[in-house]
């Protein structure tokens, strides 16, 4: 369920489906890099002005499931104008900043962005650019990334299938919102 903020900037409104914390697991497969299962936490907040703040923190998940060690971590800052426009600041653990650019999809919660700019420091790896889908399918977020290197083409790298972390606060909220149960509870069930 898609929920919006009374306190969400109004511009900001069309990417409400983001918001929250969402955690899950996906696939890193790119030529010259180890090729990994990973868990993912990824952030959306916002605090009234006029772009949502992300923080993202991936890590290499062994063939049990177990965090062996982490793997990226992004932050960053989105925003969308009045035509449902994209763009996203967003720096990298690995020594990269990007400008990406893109827009999200008319009548469903998915947006497709590209980069725009690039700029690495001398100890970031080899890296020209990317793309990514992110869609809110049956309340979870999925997302496919894209990336291109000087000697690789722009090919997917990681792709992750995330589900809504529900806070306590949030769960008190489910319930006073559910229809009065009969005193003795079973009474529902039957």
């Amino acid at each position: 369920m898609i929920s919006i903020p009374s306190d969400l900037n109004p511009d900001l409104v069309p990417l409400a489906f983001l918001l929250g914390t969402w955690e899950g697991a996906g696939v890193s497969d790119f030529p010259g890099a180890e090729k990994c299962n990973f868990g993912q936490s990824v952030t959306f907040s916002h605090d009234g002005r006029d772009f949502l703040e992300y923080h993202s923190h991936s890590w290499v998940l062994d063939a049990d499931g177990n965090q062996v060690r982490p793997l990226e971590s992004e932050s960053g800052y989105w925003r969308i104008d009045k035509d449902r426009k994209v763009e996203i600041v967003m720096v990298r653990d690995q020594g990269i900043v990007e400008v990406w650019y893109g827009e999200l999809a008319d009548q469903k919660p998915q947006i497709d962005i590209v980069t725009d700019a690039v700029a690495r420091t001398a100890a970031s790896g080899p890296y020209s650019g990317g793309k990514r889908l992110y869609g809110y399918v049956k309340s979870d977020l999925m997302w496919v990334g894209e990336k291109s290197t000087p000697e690789v083409p722009l090919r997917p790298y990681m792709s992750a299938h995330l589900k809504k972390v529900v806070t306590p606060e949030e769960v008190a909220e489910m319930a006073r919102n559910l229809p009065d149960m009969p005193d003795d509870g079973i009474a529902f069930f039957k």
